[in-house]
């Protein structure tokens, strides 16, 4: 047996958690798998699955009755999200950004970008990219144009990037440069609900136009509203370099 065929058999049979199968193929979170495996809603090769169950690649997993598996390529867009679009995948919202995009595979996306902002999201079908991506310790950044209701003051500026009390504590320091009388541009290293409209609002602005240019190393750049694009490889290893991120999708931490 060559190596290659000894390591695809060895990756098929190898566990894993059940709720990071469905997380790996797209489908849901791992805390939405355990809603359904509680709800009764999953199986695993026709019996019905019990939370920290652990499944082979071999096994038939099903939800609500679709066989569920596990893509082997991995996908990765760069949407340029419209203002009005929503970042959930419940298909019962008529705004949501799975039906707006009309991808061909199942994709999630990365992270939110709230509904009256405009600007990059990424999408995946990789759960454990999801999962590393967001998590706050890697102290990814984000990047911002904003533009606000009257004239930014050198005050503004400061207090943005030495932070600003919002939800019971202070935001991290980030970087803060004025761009023109009313918009200024900003880097955040967290992604507290609504971080930059509340920041601002608690020194006194109202936001008006709120748009992310770039998440780590993707940058939206000239992609036009409504538009998606494949991140390139150049910038899926800008983001796999980043602290914290994984760089393989099918590692040993499962």
């Amino acid at each position: 047996m060559t190596q290659k065929r000894f390591k695809e058999k060895k990756e098929r049979t190898e566990e894993i958690r059940l709720n990071k199968f469905l997380s790996d193929a797209g489908y849901c979170s791992r805390r939405e798998a355990d809603r359904l495996i509680e709800q009764g809603k999953v199986t695993v090769n026709e019996q019905m699955a019990v939370t920290g169950q652990k499944v082979t690649l071999n096994d038939v997993i099903k939800v609500k009755g679709e066989i569920i598996k596990r893509e082997e390529e991995q996908i990765v867009l760069a949407f340029n999200k419209p203002v009005g679009v929503e970042c959930t995948t419940d298909m019962t919202n008529p705004d949501n950004i799975v039906d707006y995009i009309g991808y061909h595979k199942r994709i999630y996306p990365i992270g939110r970008l709230d509904k009256n902002s405009q600007g990059l999201i990424l999408l995946t079908n990789d759960g454990s990219l999801v999962n590393n991506i967001l998590k706050a310790a890697n102290y990814h950044e984000k990047e911002y144009v904003v533009t606000v209701d009257k004239p930014i003051d050198d005050f503004f500026i400061k207090k943005m990037s030495s932070g600003v009390e919002i939800l019971n504590q202070m935001t991290r320091p980030c970087q803060v440069e004025k761009m023109n009388k009313h918009t200024f541009r900003i880097v955040l290293t967290q992604g507290l609900n609504r971080q930059i409209r509340r920041m601002c609002e608690t020194l006194g602005y109202k936001v008006q136009k709120l748009k992310r240019i770039r998440i780590m190393s993707v940058k939206l750049e000239n992609l036009p509203v409504g538009q998606y694009r494949n991140v390139t490889d150049e910038e899926l290893g800008g983001i796999k370099e980043w602290k914290g991120v994984s760089e393989d999708r099918h590692s040993n931490n499962r």
